[in-house]
Parts: structure tokens; sequence; C-alpha cells
């Protein structure tokens, strides 16, 4: 026995110790020998789990999807029109909150409840028509609860973003009944989005208006009365005209004025100028001619004398003689004489004496033109005195009248085009086209077969996590080689397990 305990202790391994307990050290070899032992377990589990899923699964209904598709664009509806003011008119909510609105609208359990009224309980929901029919006035309240829940239920509302399609799906077990239920929602949606989404008609419009005509009539009253006591015929008018003769006289003054004092230099300068001139002056004077004359005759006979003569004939240089000392006298002026001479009226003197007379004659004109120009500034200028002290209360009268006025046309307005509204989205809903109506679905869905798979996998799973724990859970090293493991000793040898 020591021999033995020699042979099989090492020498590198620890001193034994009394009470010792080896967690078991698998391989992935052990785990298929250790789950085939527990088979049996596990095809019990798997059986179980199995037999309910597969029954559960054979249980379920088949469904038939109708579906449905929408259009959904801007509407009148959801400009925003203000009551008073213009605060805000025009604004209008973008596509996604729109068709998020229109999602909302489709989902109101108002819109499933008008459905089921208008078809019947029995012929959508048999089942809870048969307990609406027995219960009691309390009861009827939840029975139609329930019916509503399984239409939130059983309808699908898809949208996506930045696309204006709404899809509706709704599923049912009749495949007619699901076509026909999804074509009424929609056409009770038409009607019941006009109660949402139109204003109601009130007469407290109506009674706004016609208050403010009261008030615009009294204004009135108080206008006319305050052009009457005035004179005026046109406040706004008169004043423009009286701003305009005004700025036209003003011109025409500083014209006339710049007239009078050109005319009046003119006049100074002219009368100057007429003590320089004399009154009478020389008409013409008649002048000599007889030494150019006698020149001319003296000149023609040396011409003549050439063609008889030479040049420096004795008859020819002697008349040369005599044409030079006439030409030297004429160029001296000793053969020049006084002629005959007249003297008249100086025409110069006599245009400026009737310049005079004219110049005198306007600066009188221009004088009498600015004193009336004068006397018509001073009477516009009380005129417009007077428009002044009157426009502050011309103003306030204006001012009310203006804004009843405005007020009157803009509620009379709104009104007109409240009714109108009311009256086209009581005809049509333009805005919301339905592009595919619901048809009886010719294919069903069901989740017979998806709840088999899920049934088989899940049994399955369950099985073998009950083989693992029965595994892990047995006392005691399992096979040879995870004891191997788990001691760090060879194993020898084996024996089977003897029943006990």
């Amino acid at each position: 026995m020591a021999a033995t305990s020699a042979w099989t202790v090492r020498s590198h391994d620890a001193a034994p110790r009394s009470e010792w307990v080896a967690r078991p050290r698998y391989a992935p070899s052990d785990f298929i020998v250790l789950l085939w032992r527990e088979r049996f377990l596990m095809l019990a589990v798997f059986a179980v789990l199995f037999v309910i899923g597969a029954a559960v699964a054979l249980n379920l209904k088949t469904t038939y999807p109708a579906s449905s598709s929408i259009l959904v664009r801007l509407g009148q509806e959801y400009v925003y029109e203000p009551r008073a003011g213009d605060a805000g008119r025009g604004a209008v909510p973008d596509s996604d909150q729109v068709i998020q609105a229109e999602t909302e609208i489709i989902g109101s359990s108002e819109l499933k409840q008008r459905v089921i009224d208008r078809l019947g309980l029995m012929r959508i929901y048999p089942e809870l028509a048969k307990k609406f029919a027995e219960a009691s006035a309390a009861e009827k309240r939840v029975v139609m609860g329930q019916a509503v829940r399984a239409m939130e239920t059983n309808l699908k509302i898809q949208t996506a973003p930045d696309t204006p399609i709404v899809r509706l799906v709704f599923t049912h077990e009749d495949p007619k009944t699901a076509a026909l239920v999804l074509n009424t929602l929609l056409e009770e949606y038409l009607i019941f989005r006009r109660t949402v989404l139109v204003e109601a008609n009130t007469p407290a419009m109506a009674l706004q208006r016609q208050a403010f005509e009261t008030r615009l009539e009294e204004a009135d009253s108080a206008y006319e009365d305050f052009l009457t006591s005035n004179r005026i015929a046109d406040f706004v008018a008169e004043k423009a005209a009286l701003s305009q003769l005004q700025s036209q006289i003003e011109q025409q003054k500083y014209l006339t004025e710049a007239q009078l004092q050109d005319r009046s230099g003119r006049l100074a300068a002219l009368q100057a100028q007429m003590g320089q001139v004399e009154p009478e002056v020389g008409l013409y004077r008649d002048v000599n001619n007889a030494a150019s004359d006698k020149l001319i005759e003296l000149k023609l006979q040396r011409e003549d004398l050439l063609g008889r003569y030479r040049p420096d004939a004795q008859p020819v240089r002697a008349l040369d003689a005599q044409i030079a000392r006439l030409e030297a006298g004429i160029s001296e002026g000793r053969t020049t004489g006084e002629g005959a001479r007249r003297i008249g009226v100086n025409p110069v003197y006599q245009t400026l004496q009737t310049e005079r007379i004219q110049l005198q004659a306007e600066v009188a004109a221009l004088r009498q033109s600015l004193d009336a120009l004068n006397t018509q500034m001073s009477q516009l200028l009380d005129r417009r005195l007077k428009l002044a002290e009157l426009e502050p209360r011309f103003q306030a009268l204006s001012l009310d009248r203006d804004v009843l006025q405005a007020n009157v046309r803009d509620f009379a307005v709104r009104e007109e085009q409240s009714r109108a509204a009311r009256e086209i989205a009581a005809a049509s809903n333009d805005n919301i086209r339905i592009v595919q109506r619901a048809t009886a679905p010719a294919r069903g869905s069901s989740l017979k077969k998806p709840v088999l798979v899920l049934a088989f996998l899940f049994a399955g799973f369950t099985a073998l996590c009950a083989g693992l724990l029965r595994m892990f859970l047995r006392p005691g090293l399992p096979t040879p080689a995870s004891a191997s493991r788990t001691l760090d000793l060879p194993v020898l040898g084996m024996a089977p397990l003897k029943a006990a």
C-alpha cells in the first residue's frame, strides 16, 4: 500500500487534504456524450412545449388585410385666418404637420364609433354584438369600447417622411368585411374631418360687424356735420389745392419781382444812356471825287499815248509827271474838299426813347401784378391757417371713420369667406384624394407557420437548456476524460455503472 501511494503521488503534487471537492472540467466532446445521456428528459421537455405551441398555432385564425391609400395636400382649412387684425395671416403648417393632423383624425375613436354605428356591430364583430345584446346599459358602453379598441388594433396607419401619402390597412377574418369597413372609414373620415377643421357658423362675427356698422353711422354723421359747419366740400382736396395754388402764386410772385427788378434796372440804364445820345445826327454827306476822276483820265491818256509813242517819249514823260503830282496830292489830302451834308433825328435816340416808354409801362404793370399777388398770398395764408386749425379734428374724425370702415369691410369679407369655406368644405374635399379604395383581399395572412417555427425553436432551446442543467447538476465526474482533466491524473481503467 505504501508502494502504491509512492507510485501514484508525484513529488510536485500538494499534500492531500482531508476534505477536497473538485469542479469537473469538460471538453466539447464531453457535451455530446453527456447530452445523449439526458436525451429522454430533453425529448420529454421538447415534446410537451412543442405540442402546446402547435396547439396554439393551429387555433390561430386567418386574417385578411384590406389596404387603401389617400393623398393629403395643403388645403384652405389649414391657412391661418385671424378673427381680428392681420397678425400671422396666411401662415400655413408644413407638410409633415398636415400629415400628422390627418392621421390623428383618421385614428380618432369617434371616427371608429361612426363606422360602427353606420355598419352595425353585428356586421363587424358578431361575437361582441352578442355580448352587447345581452349586456346592461353600463356593460354596453364597455362592449362598445372593446369594439373601438379592436378596430384600433386591426387598423394600421402608415406614413413616410416628406411623402403626402397615407396608407391604411385594416385586417379582419372576413375579406369582404375588411374592405367594407375600410371604405366606410374613408367615407366617414371625409365627412368627419370637416367638422374638425372647418369652423362652425357662429353669430359672433355678424354681431361684431353690426356693432361696427352702428358706430360707423355715428362717425359719418359727425364727419358730415364738421364739413358742413366749416363750409368744406373736401378737406384733403381743398388743402392740396390751396397748397398747390400757393406754390404757383409764390413762384409767379418771385418771377414778377425778378421781372420788375430787371425792367427797373434796364429803365435806369436807358435813362442814363439817353443823356449821352444827341437827339439829332447827320444823316449823310457828299464826297468830292474830282481828283480821283482826273487821275483816271490821265492814266487813260497815257495808255493812249503808249500806243503811238515809246515810254521815254516827251509827251509820255510829261503825262507821267502830271500823274505823279496828282497822286502825291491825293495821298497828302490836298485835293479833298467838303461835300454836301444833311442833318436829321438820331434813330438811336428815338429807339432809346421808345424802349423807355415801353419799360415804364411794364414796370407799372408789374407793380400792380405784385400787389395783386401779395393780396392773394395773404388770403391763401389765412385759409390755410384756418384749415391747419381744423386739421386735428378732421384727422380724428377721418381716422375713426376709416378704421370703422376697414373693420366693417374686413368682417363682412371674413363672414362671406367663412360661409363660402363652409359651403365648399361641405361639398368637397379638394385637398384629400382617395388614391386607392379597398378591395376584398384574395389572400389572407396567418401566424400559424411563424408560431409553429417559434414553438419548435423554443421547445428545442428549452430542451437543450434542461439537458445542460441536468448535466451540470449530476454529482461526480461524468466521463473518464473529464476525471483525468479534473484530477490531473491518468485514468487506467473504467468499470460500468452498477445499478443500485
